[in-house]
């Protein structure tokens, strides 16, 4: 999944990057999420039994009374659209995205402009990858304030998935003047861990105590300790941080999806079936559902691939790439077309570079013979030092493939073409 989208998995880290909504649910939960506009100070009723708004379990779309008083209220405007946006993330169904937009819509431009609006609808932008378009709306919010915490991490999030390290470690350094110091850290670290620190990136994470924290905070620290320790091998300490995540955060799908790929690294398919139980309805978790059934001959597989392969035809036809990294191990792994897989992976990394980007780019092009269309992503792990045992794997087993880019080509024969090989 896409680290999500998130300093979080966020990743819709977008992707859906997990890390992409994560970010927007934390910094509520963490106290970072606030408003300067004079009109979004609270509204306290006379009345402790008047009603301001009627927001039905799963947020029905007629549901009219909240968003007629959205239109007018951003203090109803705000929670509302944030709900959609969690509604999103838990549920996996993209139309409410839609919904956030239609209610942010007032407040995104001339004088009812809002910064916390602004950020709101980038996180929208960024769960649907687009990711540009994101980064342009965050800036103009940051034009309003400078200073704003939920922007400056959601703009670290968007640069880190796009490979802008550089840029994102300096949005990371704003927060240590708005945000804990136990936030900013985990910002910093995380970027440390990617670009040739990663041992040390680690043990400062790892010391951070989780005592007082949110929940939502603890999840992404454990996530971010789990992901390091799988680029490190430590898959033992990965699969300790996971079930920690979960525990703090049990219908986190981002860190569902990362546990499941380890157990499926594992040769523990059986698990990942009652793990992802009940979760059928988002395609990342669809997804490794699949190749589980598939590594167990399970006869649900059919169903799965033909609603993968439906939900893939179906964001074709929409013109999305939500799920392109995703579209690409499915047509790797279960349905075994490796050439058609690295051009849907290459798709991919003209959008995003996260390690999972690189794998799954380096798994297609390893199985179908043509190793040098990866170049580019190879280049991408040696410039910026990038420590993953899982990417050193692949290269080392690719004997003359070097970061020069008349690299000539590699045929590997009986390459793997199942990611958790290596995962």
């Amino acid at each position: 999944m896409h680290h999500s989208q998130r300093m979080a998995r966020p990743n819709l880290r977008g992707n859906h990057s997990p890390r992409r909504f994560f970010v927007l649910a934390l910094l509520v939960q963490i106290g970072l999420f606030q408003s300067s506009n004079a009109a979004a100070k609270a509204y306290e009723p006379s009345d402790d039994r008047q009603i301001l708004a009627t927001i039905p379990a799963g947020a029905r779309h007629t549901e009219l009374s909240a968003r007629d008083l959205a239109r007018t209220r951003i203090d109803v405007a705000l929670p509302l659209a944030h709900f959609y946006i969690k509604q999103a993330r838990s549920s996996g169904d993209l139309r409410f995205l839609g919904y956030a937009e239609a209610v942010l819509e007032p407040w995104l431009s001339g004088p009812n402009m809002s910064a916390d609006a602004l950020v709101l609808h980038a996180t929208v932008l960024q769960s649907r990858h687009d990711f540009t378009p994101a980064l342009a709306v965050i800036d103009q919010a940051l034009k309003l304030r400078r200073d704003d915490a939920q922007a400056l991490l959601t703009r670290a999030t968007i640069l880190r998935v796009l490979g802008r390290y550089d840029e994102a470690l300096a949005s990371c350094e704003q927060l240590s003047q708005r945000a804990a110091s136990e936030v900013t850290e985990l910002c910093t670290q995380s970027l440390h861990g990617l670009t040739g620190d990663l041992p040390a990136a680690y043990a400062r994470i790892s010391q951070l105590s989780s005592q007082g924290m949110p929940a939502a905070e603890r999840a992404w620290r454990d996530s971010e300790l789990g992901e390091m320790a799988l680029r490190l091998g430590r898959d033992g300490d990965a699969e300790h941080w996971f079930q920690n995540g979960l525990r703090a955060a049990p219908d986190d799908f981002y860190l569902k999806a990362a546990y499941a790929d380890l157990l499926l690294h594992s040769q523990r398919a059986r698990e990942v079936l009652t793990l992802l139980k009940g979760q059928d309805s988002i395609e990342p978790l669809l997804l490794r559902i699949a190749i589980a059934q598939k590594q167990l001959r399970d006869p649900g597989l059919d169903a799965s691939r033909a609603r993968l392969t439906a939900a893939f035809a179906a964001e074709e036809q929409r013109g999305e790439g939500i799920h392109r990294r995703e579209q690409a191990r499915f047509l790797l792994e279960v349905q075994e077309q490796p050439r058609v897989a690295l051009q849907v992976a290459l798709i991919n990394w003209q959008v995003q570079h996260e390690n999972d980007d690189v794998l799954v780019l380096l798994h297609a092009a390893q199985a179908a013979g043509a190793i040098t269309q990866a170049q580019s992503a190879l280049d991408f792990v040696r410039a910026n030092n990038l420590q993953d045992v899982r990417i050193e794997a692949i290269t080392s087993r690719l004997t003359g493939v070097t970061a020069h880019p008349t690299a000539t080509a590699l045929t590997t024969k009986n390459a793997p073409t199942n990611m958790a090989d290596s995962l």
